[in-house]
């Protein structure tokens, strides 16, 4: 499902994107957290916010307000920075054991606080407590109306520096697949057309399935799928874990896939793990997840915020991403002695989603919806896509080197999307060498350790089964 590009200029109307995102029926916020090497000295968060994070971009100086007709609209107000930025205070001399449980509650209490309708949709929450990950954690509070994952990004890395050379910009890993290299004499008229009329046959499959799924055909209720009313509504819980760069590019490299299919074959690997150990039964149950697809021409790095809110911008600042939806695979007695077919299908269907039509046919059916029935309808539509699917999986790109705020090393981050109405959602983000997966899921339904447990054991079997030398099982699926 692709969303609306939008280029809009702070009071103007807000793009239909931002109006989807902010709507009675869905409410999506980013919490990006930095972990810092030492305690944090909380004076410099004012001058940081003034000079550099507010000039950013008009929108963090607006406030949405309705006008005649309903029309929406991003509308300049004064800003207090103070007025934006919270720091808790935990009970004192406590144990590092008391206080992660603090800031875990902490964040968990915040991800389902909707932001005041009077202020600015962002807020800088500082926790001054060590836990076993930081001396002290920094969240930046922002609402998915103000950007997608990639903007946001780019608004958060401008006001961080490397720490090695502050004068230098930051570098990020190569996009290029090894997987991607044509062999031009296999090219032929014949096979050109086969090819033209397998991609009509699967934008009309797949755009079909699309809307069946986003309005009428559900998932199996399963131990990643409560189907509770309004479980965007009730209480979470994040956990996370680490996984090392250097093996994801071993397993890309042995299978000449992408990282993206890597970590994507893992999660689902690991979730059908957890799915059966929960239950059985459920490792064959249908379920589906969103994988979020960005739908820029990336060029393998991320653009200056100066250059994304620039007239006609290449890579402009907005909300342009897509839903690939990917049926999980199930956990046949097959992909238990191969798990590395969790990597190649999630490549085979990621692949062919993104090589069909299907994501601009269906953002163009959301530009007949809002025409026909109103953004709160649409809204509406779009809340079905995630409410019948069991989870949704994000990744972004983070930097190589180290990087510091405010002259405060920063030793790991990663970001949550509270409110989707789902029971899960897999986030992930790379820093230097590592890739750090946040899980948010539906807290007293859902078992967080266990699912962590599982997510790091699927990475263990995979990374085992592709470096070893011995081909890979031919055993045919059940």
């Amino acid at each position: 499902m692709e969303f609306e590009h939008e280029e809009e200029e702070a009071l103007q109307p807000m793009s239909p994107t931002a109006e989807y995102l902010k709507s009675s029926a869905l409410s999506l916020m980013i919490l990006a957290v930095l972990e810092m090497e030492i305690p944090i000295d909380d004076t410099l968060a004012i001058p940081m916010l003034n000079d550099v994070f507010l000039p950013i971009n008009p929108r963090f100086s607006c406030i949405m307000v309705t006008q005649n007709k309903g029309v929406k609209k991003w509308e300049k107000v004064e800003v207090n920075v103070s007025d934006h930025i919270i720091t808790p205070t935990f009970k004192s001399g406590m144990s590092v054991e008391y206080y992660d449980k603090c800031f875990t509650e902490y964040l968990t209490r915040i991800g389902t606080q909707q932001f005041p309708t009077n202020k600015p949709l962002w807020e800088l929450h500082i926790i001054k407590y060590p836990t076993k990950n930081a001396a002290g954690n920094v969240i930046f509070k922002l609402h998915h109306s103000l950007g997608d994952g990639y903007s946001l990004m780019g608004a958060l890395l401008s006001c961080l520096q490397r720490m090695d050379n502050p004068l230098l910009p930051l570098s990020f890993p190569s996009r290029q697949s090894t997987s991607t290299r044509t062999n031009a004499r296999g090219y032929s008229v014949f096979g050109s057309v086969s090819k033209f009329v397998r991609g009509i046959s699967y934008t009309a499959y797949d755009l079909c399935w699309s809307v069946m799924k986003s309005s009428l055909i559900e998932d199996d209720k399963s131990p990643i799928r409560s189907n509770e009313d309004g479980v965007e509504f009730l209480p979470i819980v994040t956990i996370t874990t680490t996984l090392s760069m250097d093996r994801l590019k071993q397993i890309k490299n042995k299978l000449k896939v992408t990282i993206n299919d890597v970590i994507t074959g893992i999660i689902f690997c690991g979730t059908r793990m957890y799915m059966q150990k929960m239950s059985q039964e459920s490792g064959v149950a249908n379920s589906t997840a969103l994988v979020v697809l960005n739908t820029r021409a990336l060029g393998g790095s991320y653009k200056s915020t100066k250059e994304m809110i620039k007239p006609n911008a290449e890579m402009p600042w907005g909300n342009r991403f897509a839903f690939l939806q990917i049926p999980i695979p199930k956990l046949t007695k097959s992909e238990l002695k191969n798990p590395l077919k969790f990597v190649t299908n999630a490549r085979q269907m990621i692949k062919r989603q993104r090589n069909s039509a299907t994501i601009y046919l269906t953002g163009q059916l959301l530009n007949i919806m809002r025409k026909l029935g109103g953004v709160e309808a649409t809204a509406r539509y779009i809340h079905g896509t995630f409410k019948n699917a069991s989870m949704t999986i994000s990744n972004m790109m983070g930097p190589l080197e180290k990087m510091t705020l405010a002259d405060h090393p920063i030793k790991g981050l990663y970001f949550v999307v509270p409110g989707p109405p789902q029971s899960i959602t897999v986030t992930m983000v790379s820093y230097v060498e590592t890739l750090r997966i946040a899980m948010t899921m539906e807290k007293d339904f859902m078992d967080p350790d266990t699912f962590k447990s599982c997510m790091e054991h699927a990475f263990e079997v995979i990374y085992k089964d592709a470096l070893d030398d011995s081909p890979p099982s031919t055993t045919k699926s059940d």
